[in-house]
């Protein structure tokens, strides 16, 4: 099969433009579906960890109504990655190691259907959460990851954004990134 040169078509499981919409309530159950699948293939090659966990559609509800704002990606009409994003800082954040800011953003809860990994989806919907955060307007965004084999960290320092500090936050390795937005 043949690249097609449209922005938005599929070549395979690649993306050739990846659009992040917010999310609906119908979108609840299907949003932590792919959340549990993250965490059950974390779990089944790193072992019970920090990740393993399971939400429902309910608990998906909960943030939205928290003011969290969710984000989803489709492939196949089908949603593939989700993300929040939000203004009021997480608890697992300590603002003391980010760059002072004006509006951080911070990004919660990224998750990317394990058959749809490794093939780009991820980081492209990080360049889409930039974009989001830089027309908020925000002046940052912030993010954690478990300090672990089965952390993102070296993920996002792949994708450009910068380590800015490692804690234990209530008995959790955390590492700590940020993308200035210029």
């Amino acid at each position: 099969m043949g690249r097609r040169g449209d922005r938005g078509r599929r070549h395979g499981d690649r993306l050739a433009a990846l659009i992040l919409t917010p999310a609906k309530p119908d979108d609840a159950d299907e949003i932590a579906a792919v959340r549990n699948a993250a965490a059950d293939d974390l779990t089944a090659r790193f072992g019970n960890g920090f990740w393993t966990s399971n939400v429902s559609g309910r608990n998906v509800l909960g943030g939205m109504r928290r003011r969290e704002h969710v984000f989803v990606a489709r492939a196949t009409s089908r949603i593939v990655v989700t993300l929040s994003m939000q203004t009021r800082k997480p608890w697992a954040i300590d603002t003391k190691y980010f760059t002072p800011c004006k509006q951080p953003i911070y990004l919660t809860n990224m998750a990317v259907l394990p058959a749809f990994q490794r093939k780009e989806f991820g980081r492209r919907s990080l360049e889409a959460a930039v974009a989001i955060a830089r027309a908020w307007p925000g002046n940052a965004v912030r993010l954690d990851a478990y300090d672990a084999a089965a952390g993102a960290g070296e993920f996002y320092l792949k994708c450009g954004f910068r380590e800015v500090g490692r804690v234990v936050y209530k008995r959790t390795p955390l590492r700590y990134f940020e993308w200035i937005i210029q």
